[in-house]
């Protein structure tokens, strides 16, 4: 029990120190955090309605495994090069 309590003082605690650490302090290093999170939210929504609409239009056929993989790799993607540290004004 005390392990979890020091985990849960230590983490956000170790979080904060290396988010400081970024060029432009805290509150840019937080808003892209928040930018990505919302990337991520709308992402996994995109992908969860894609892999449905997926397994509806090719049930049973071997080709939809692929396309659901196809269409993580594309969000991926996505999320990778749209997550992007904004650039410093300056």
């Amino acid at each position: 029990m005390r392990g979890i309590l020091v985990g849960l003082v230590l983490l956000p605690a170790i979080v904060l120190t290396t988010l400081s650490f970024r060029p432009g302090g805290l509150r840019n290093a937080l808003r892209n955090v928040v930018r990505r999170l919302k990337l991520a939210l709308v992402l996994a929504g995109i992908y969860l309605l894609g892999s449905s609409a997926l397994k509806l239009a090719l049930a049973e056929r071997p080709v939809a495994d692929y396309a659901i993989a196809g269409l993580a790799l594309v969000l991926a993607l996505v999320f990778i090069f749209q997550s992007r540290d904004r650039q410093l004004p300056g």
